[in-house]
């Protein structure tokens, strides 16, 4: 039997994602919150993720106040990132106006959840500052950071797109789900974000794939350097933001720590943020083998050497 042409396999897969957009769609107030609020007795973040184990100077109720911290920044990320992807995807759509119109119907449920995310969080965060010590921070600007990013090749956005819609599927599954001890309104808002960016991934990476034939080797060998760009500013929120959390997780605790212990609490911190948001991605089973047949050894090359000193010093 002969395979369907790669444009009738793309059209019902996204057929498949509206459909499951529509059995799965959920609300924020309905759904997610159900009247609860957060209970500041217990985790947020899972260890896996938030490697406060490795800081075993931490009592029991430091770690929860860790694990918190993290957990706040955490989704105010996703809410961060949500903003140039909701927009990114809006402008891409523009392919289809005129063209397939299950597949624009497909990206503008994503566009129409992206948006529905990013309401949730900022929600969250008014609630979570709600039972958290004053003086916490996210200090990413969303709309300077989505300018940033967006200014960047379409290759090149989608790319940091698919590897951040993957690494929350692979965040979700390996650690959130499994933990039981973590809060369950902040676990249920990840449970519902996770089900709605399955779909997203599906066609972050079509959109991808698409872009990719459009391009020449000398256009796609500057969209690498793009990427390469973009992972860097990445890195660079995530130092911004992990000493702006150290800073306010210090100033909260019940007691003083040495210089040893700041210095390990912050290194922890900036560790827990890379993997989370750099790492965990970029060494995703998934992410590697839909970038990997797109690159000549070059481009492999120059992008293992830019991950390097972030990579090699992360903490597994």
């Amino acid at each position: 039997m002969s395979q369907p042409s790669p444009a009738i396999a793309d059209n019902h897969r996204y057929a498949k994602c509206i459909e499951v957009s529509k059995r799965i769609r959920w609300d924020t107030d309905r759904d997610v919150v159900r009247g609860r609020s957060f209970d500041f007795t217990r985790s947020f973040l899972p260890e896996g993720l938030s490697k406060v184990t490795q800081l075993a100077f931490l009592n029991a109720d430091e770690k929860r106040f860790f694990s918190q911290v993290q957990g706040r920044t955490y989704a105010n990320m996703f809410a961060l990132v949500e903003r140039f992807i909701g927009a990114k995807v809006l402008e891409i759509s523009r392919g289809h106006w005129l063209g397939d119109q299950v597949a624009l119907e497909a990206l503008v449920r994503l566009t129409d959840e992206e948006l529905k995310h990013q309401e949730m969080f900022r929600r969250l965060e008014s609630m979570m500052a709600t039972g958290m010590p004053t003086g916490y921070r996210f200090l990413p600007q969303p709309n300077e950071v989505a300018g940033a990013v967006l200014a960047a090749s379409t290759w090149a956005v989608l790319a940091l797109t698919c590897d951040i819609e993957l690494f929350s599927q692979a965040h979700y599954r390996s650690s959130i789900e499994p933990e039981t001890r973590i809060d369950p309104l902040w676990k249920d808002v990840f449970l519902f974000h996770w089900k709605e960016e399955s779909q997203h991934a599906i066609l972050d990476e079509m959109e991808w794939k698409q872009e990719n034939e459009k391009l020449d080797d000398a256009r796609r060998d500057r969209a690498v350097d793009d990427l390469i760009g973009l992972v860097g500013a990445v890195d660079g929120l995530c130092r911004m933001q992990a000493e702006a959390d150290t800073t306010y997780f210090i100033s909260r605790a019940n007691r003083s720590y040495d210089s040893a212990q700041k210095q390990a609490i912050g290194s922890t911190m900036l560790a827990a943020y890379r993997w989370q948001y750099i790492t965990s991605g970029v060494q995703d089973e998934r992410f590697l083998g839909i970038l990997g047949p797109m690159l000549n050894a070059t481009q492999v090359a120059r992008i293992q050497a830019a991950l390097a000193p972030i990579v090699g010093s992360n903490m597994n």
